[in-house]
């Protein structure tokens, strides 16, 4: 049935287009694919399984921090009206006082894309907590590009000051307070933040890059460059997992929002979460298809999809009215970040796997 996205995998390791990846494909909650290709390691020739762990990168802010945002909200404990000059006391009296928590999730801060926070980082002690109180000072300098609320610019930096307010409200470490919440409750033990300050967890790893600063082939090490600085645990990135772990995430998720019961989630909240508006406008913590050559084709209904990319080569896109799931994970990124071929393979992958379920 899907024998012809099959072959267009194969292509994509052959071609370089990745050493290796998993996709999982699913519709109605009956998985259709779920195939494993290539290498997790070109230097090792160790193949890909689909237990195969790899690095989510920029996946972490819909899976983790949005959700633990969510799940604050559904206590009662945060809204997104919330300011946070109310929560922060640091931003009281600065620019970013007026910044809500619904545009920190939407990318509407007026906070700047990135900053390489980690070249400074590096230089002071290893202990994860010094270096959270350096960066909490730099993002109350960092000025804003544009006024709040005036336009969307995707930002790691809003989802740094957003991991922030997670950590306090819930009085927890994002990382702890979403596998208590919600990685736990749903049995995803595949999905999970390698704590650098901890032995890192036995798994089967997707090998990213050979970094040119750490001087090493990162396996089990969070590639983000500011995440490995602040010890592996960050709201922008430092979520590992497989497809079958996402996958079963982004089911609750999709059952929840088509009304079924969630002993997790609430089923407003949820929709609430996932409305999509035209592009450039964004869901809360996740992207939605751009107008034009969207990374998720031309078939997914654009008014009612969702989805995020991951800098190390990992994506998913769900088309919530046809209860379709498409997840791709790959480490693109090894041995090296300047291997872009992805950006052309993702939209005809998505068209491939729509044309033949």
């Amino acid at each position: 049935m899907l024998k012809s996205v099959h072959l267009l995998m194969e292509q994509a390791v052959t071609e370089n287009v990745f050493p290796g990846g998993v996709l999982l494909v699913s519709k109605a909650g009956r998985i259709l694919f779920h195939e494993a290709y290539g290498q997790t390691n070109i230097f090792t020739g160790q193949t890909v399984s689909l237990n195969t762990i790899f690095d989510l990168a920029s996946l972490t802010k819909p899976l983790a921090s949005a959700l633990a945002a969510m799940m604050l909200i559904q206590e009662n404990k945060l809204s997104l009206d919330q300011e946070l000059g109310s929560i922060l006391p640091e931003l009281k009296h600065t620019p970013k006082a007026k910044i809500q928590i619904r545009h920190l999730l939407k990318h509407t801060s007026g906070l700047p894309d990135y900053r390489p926070y980690y070249i400074a980082l590096n230089h002071l002690p290893a202990a994860a907590a010094s270096r959270k109180k350096a960066l909490h000072e730099y993002l109350i300098a960092e000025p804003l590009v544009s006024g709040i609320g005036e336009k969307t610019q995707y930002s790691d930096i809003g989802f740094m000051v957003l991991e922030w307010v997670i950590d306090l409200v819930a009085e927890n470490r994002l990382d702890r307070y979403v596998q208590k919440k919600i990685y736990d409750p749903l049995g995803l033990a595949d999905l999970f933040f390698v704590d650098l300050e901890q032995p890192i967890p036995d798994k089967a790893y997707a090998a990213t890059e050979v970094c040119p600063w750490r001087h090493m082939v990162l396996n089990g090490m969070v590639h983000d460059d500011n995440a490995y600085a602040m010890g592996g645990i960050s709201g922008q990135a430092g979520l590992f997992g497989n497809a079958l772990a996402v996958h079963g995430l982004l089911m609750e998720l999709l059952n929840t929002y088509s009304g079924l019961y969630s002993p997790i989630f609430d089923s407003d909240l949820v929709r609430l979460f996932l409305k999509s508006g035209p592009a450039p406008d964004r869901a809360l913590g996740f992207d939605v298809p751009s107008r034009e050559n969207s990374s998720s084709g031309d078939l997914f209904d654009k008014t009612a999809s969702v989805g995020h990319l991951g800098f190390t080569g990992t994506s998913f896109w769900m088309d919530l009215n046809q209860e379709v799931e498409v997840i791709l994970l790959t480490n693109r990124v090894h041995p090296s970040r300047m291997n872009e071929k992805i950006k052309a393979f993702r939209p005809r992958l998505h068209n491939e796997v729509m044309k033949c379920i």
